[in-house]
């Protein structure tokens, strides 16, 4: 029988606990193989059984951290890239769910182009950033091209297919009752393709990252791409590493700005 008190059956508490247990679990594991990590390169790098000179420690770039936050030089470097990656990334979203709409709007138009956003999309884009600063030079704005360069022709193309997936029988319901190509989209095409326009932007927040660095490494006198070059050149290896695991926490951090966006949006369309 059901618990009064809470409407749940000894068998569903039985599975909600179980689940509980298993989130537990998976955290635990992931913090133990985190702390076991750092404790091991620690270890090594203390006992000189690694070169410490060369593969740095958790100490000694936890100090270089602390050093650089007190003189505030660290703080330009991270605000150029956070700034860099939100940028290209919020033009990435706009100009690829503008691209889809349209590509949707003119199957025509979708045909013609398909082959070529293909092969923009599998070029490899690395080998476009020198041309991107011949065309703009070497700025901001040859950055955040570089890190949209990353992203936006899967996106379109992901989209689009998600689009063209929608449900026909309730497009054709619209149509039925003297609706338009706008109401369509408006009604069937753009609620239902919610899960994967925020599922893309999960993918596309660390692409347009991946995209600033690179354009950090060949056009930029400050961000940690910059940094990275920079301190690999000089041999100050903590500086790199450093740089490193601040672009790993970045990316984490932005994820889960998008994975919450995610969780509000969940919330309204199934209110």
């Amino acid at each position: 029988m059901k618990d009064p008190a809470t409407n749940v059956s000894p068998g569903q508490s039985a599975f909600l606990h179980s689940q509980k247990k298993s989130r537990q679990f998976i955290l635990a594991a992931r913090i133990f193989l985190f702390v076991f990590f750092l404790a091991a390169w620690e270890w090594t790098a203390s006992k000189e059984i690694i070169d410490s000179f060369i593969f740095s420690s958790p100490s000694k770039i936890t100090a270089c951290f602390l050093s650089m936050a007190a003189d505030k030089s660290i703080f330009p470097h991270l605000g150029v890239t956070l700034y860099e990656t939100i940028v290209s990334f919020l033009l990435v979203t706009i100009i690829s769910i503008m691209s889809a709409v349209l590509l949707w709007f003119s199957r025509r138009l979708s045909a013609i182009l398909e082959p070529y956003l293909v092969v923009l999309n599998s070029l490899p884009k690395s080998a476009l950033a020198p041309l991107l600063i011949v065309w703009l030079g070497a700025d901001r704005t040859t950055i955040i091209v570089a890190g949209m360069s990353v992203a936006i022709f899967g996106s379109i193309m992901t989209l689009y297919t998600c689009f063209t997936g929608a449900d026909g029988n309730k497009i054709k319901l619209i149509y039925t009752l003297h609706g338009n190509s706008f109401h369509a989209l408006s009604k069937v095409v753009l609620p239902s393709s919610v899960p994967t326009i925020i599922s893309t932007m999960k993918v596309n927040i660390g692409l347009c990252l991946v995209g600033v660095v690179i354009g950090e490494f060949l056009a930029a006198k400050e961000g940690l791409g910059y940094l990275i070059i920079y301190s690999s050149q000089v041999f100050k290896m903590d500086w790199l590493l450093m740089s490193i695991v601040l672009l790993c926490i970045m990316a984490m951090l932005l994820y889960q700005i998008i994975s919450l966006l995610e969780k509000l949006c969940r919330k309204y369309f199934t209110a």
